[in-house]
């Protein structure tokens, strides 16, 4: 029976990956366990505040914002300074933000200002530290296990502990102490941060003459948008985060008016998701030894253009669960998968730069998609955005169809030469 553990733990984390990359691991599931409890406790704080609808949607902005603004500064500093540290330090910074916003709770001196304020900031710390910690990766693992350890990480870091396990826990502490859930959240950053300054790693040794941020960002914007297979990828992220950004905007009125789901009905699409994604977390090791990346990636595309399909034409909950778990595990491979491509690709130089782009070309197209979706709901009912999600990624799709036969070897392209 002693062995039992060793044994669970090799599966999960197989010792070819190396001590380095279990803390890391350690420290993503620490630090999404303690987001995970702020993502119930958070909104219920806000409301706790304030019912205005312009000061609750602005809590909402204030998580994409920071990643607008610093996500490409943010990938510049990551290629310029170790990297360790900027995660370390960010973990630090976000750890006193939120101990003075539990002290604001205790005291009663908090607002809806502060509350944005902290949000704000904990937004541009975690975006400095996405920068810095998506590039740890490829220094602590062989490129062969690339996707293994960006599957580990991304499942059970993000789905499981920040979808799936904290947010029931913050909405459990929220109801002891509003403070509560918010000092949990500190003291996981600071664990984090412990568990981060265990890992051994090295800088990409930087050479020529200095340089300037603005000129880091450029040379990392050429270098991708001269690289066919990077370029595809990141076209494809931007136009498809604008078609699904446009239907999960009305996602929480689908579930509830069009499905008949109740107010419960958001949550549990979402739950679903999140399985599915725990699903694909599992599976992704024995996709990627039986199928190609870009062949993976073309699947997955296709999934999405249907998923919107059928939740056009679907009034029924249990179909809607169904079609939503699929969608999970497709989130997860594609997303491990397009990571796994840029990881092999870019240069570790100025990996950090194009992790940037691909950040901000996320959100980005999230944040053109939403409203658009909120307008075609509005004049054409709940419906028209998943219509306009099906028809924008089917004809995404028939042209870049050929395009992704190049990305599983995007690394054996013509590097566009750095400066």
């Amino acid at each position: 029976m002693r062995l039992l553990p060793t044994r669970v733990t090799e599966v999960i984390v197989p010792t070819r990956l190396g001590r380095s990359f279990r803390w890391l691991l350690g420290a993503t599931i620490v630090n999404n366990f303690g987001d995970g409890v702020v993502v119930a406790a958070g909104p219920l704080l806000v409301f706790s505040l304030t019912d205005d609808p312009f000061l609750v949607s602005l809590s909402i902005a204030a998580g994409y914002l920071p990643v607008l603004l610093f996500g490409l500064p943010g990938g510049a500093v990551a290629d310029r300074f170790d990297r360790k540290r900027i995660v370390v330090g960010a973990n630090l910074i976000r750890a006193l933000v939120l101990f003075v916003l539990v002290a604001a709770i205790i005291t009663n001196a908090v607002s809806i200002l502060i509350v944005l304020v902290a949000l704000f900031a904990l937004g541009i710390a975690e975006t400095f530290a996405d920068s810095a910690s998506s590039t740890l990766i490829p220094g602590l693992v062989n490129r062969e296990d690339l996707g293994l350890a960006n599957a580990r990480a991304s499942g059970g870091g993000f789905l499981l502990m920040n979808q799936l396990v904290g947010p029931p826990v913050g909405a459990f502490l929220f109801t002891i102490g509003l403070a509560l859930p918010f000092a949990v959240n500190a003291i996981c950053f600071l664990l984090g941060a412990v568990l981060i300054s265990r890992i051994v790693t090295s800088m990409p040794v930087r050479t020529g003459e200095r340089t300037t941020i603005r000129s880091d960002l450029v040379e990392g914007v050429r270098w991708l948008m001269a690289h066919p297979p990077m370029r595809t990828l990141t076209l494809t992220i931007l136009v498809f985060n604008v078609t699904f950004g446009a239907a999960f905007g009305v996602m929480v009125i689908y579930a509830k008016d069009h499905l008949g789901m109740g107010p419960v009905g958001f949550g549990l699409l979402t739950t679903a998701t999140a399985l599915g994604g725990v699903v694909g977390t599992v599976a992704y090791g024995s996709l990627e030894r039986r199928f190609s990346l870009g062949g993976m990636l073309r699947v997955g595309l296709i999934i999405e253009t249907l998923w919107h399909l059928t939740m056009a034409i679907n009034t029924s909950a249990a179909i809607a669960l169904v079609t939503m778990f699929i969608l999970g595990i497709h989130e997860f491979v594609w997303g491990t998968t397009s990571t796994v491509v840029r990881q092999r690709a870019v240069p570790d130089e100025i990996l950090g730069r194009v992790g940037g782009v691909y950040r901000v070309s996320i959100v980005g197209g999230i944040v053109i998609g939403t409203p658009i979706g909120g307008v075609l709901a509005t004049l054409f009912g709940v419906t028209a955005p998943f219509w306009f999600g099906f028809v924008g990624s089917a004809l995404l799709v028939a042209v870049m169809w050929q395009q992704f036969r190049h990305i599983a070897h995007a690394d054996d392209a013509p590097a566009p030469a750095l400066a």
